[in-house]
């Protein structure tokens, strides 16, 4: 095939692929996600080092900020479908990083909180935790940063509640 033919072959692919959409760099739930992604580089090596995933480091740090948490209301918090949340918690609860029991008021129901040597984990990869932000904020900008968690709540208040727990994204 000549020069030319490829060139028009190509042209013309380009025009049949084109969607009545914006273009896929610009969607925002993509820019989200790259820049998760590139968030997310930065934590991963100091996780991998305490033997945590995100989703466990995601459920750890949840547990840690409350006193107990229905586990339902811990898969809504954590952005985690159920049938994942069950594996990981099995694995935390094997690990002591976490205790289960059975909701007083309703015993169908299973009540969270992390444990002792949670929070002795926690202590351990908080100081990493920290140095990573403060170089996120240093490369990015404090004020920055700073305004930029306020559009994403702004965003996502503007959003609404209209999605169900287990229709969400996990990762």
């Amino acid at each position: 095939m000549s020069e030319t033919r490829a060139k028009v072959a190509r042209s013309a692919t380009k025009r049949a692929r084109k969607v009545p959409m914006r273009d896929f760099s610009q969607s925002l739930p993509m820019a989200l996600l790259r820049a998760r992604e590139a968030v997310m580089r930065q934590f991963r090596p100091s996780l991998r080092q305490h033997g945590l995933t995100e989703q466990q480091w995601r459920i750890l740090r949840a547990l840690a900020a409350v006193d107990a948490i229905e586990v339902t209301e811990l898969a809504r918090v954590a952005f985690l479908l159920g049938p994942s949340l069950s594996r990981i918690l099995r694995d935390l609860e094997a690990r002591g990083l976490i205790a289960r029991e059975v909701d007083s008021r309703d015993m169908r129901r299973g009540v969270l909180s992390i444990s002792a040597k949670g929070l002795k984990l926690i202590a351990q990869v908080a100081p990493s935790s920290e140095a990573i932000y403060a170089s996120i904020a240093e490369r990015y900008g404090a004020r920055k940063l700073a305004a930029l968690h306020k559009m994403l709540g702004e965003l996502e208040q503007s959003m609404g509640d209209e999605f169900a727990a287990d229709e969400h994204a996990e990762d």
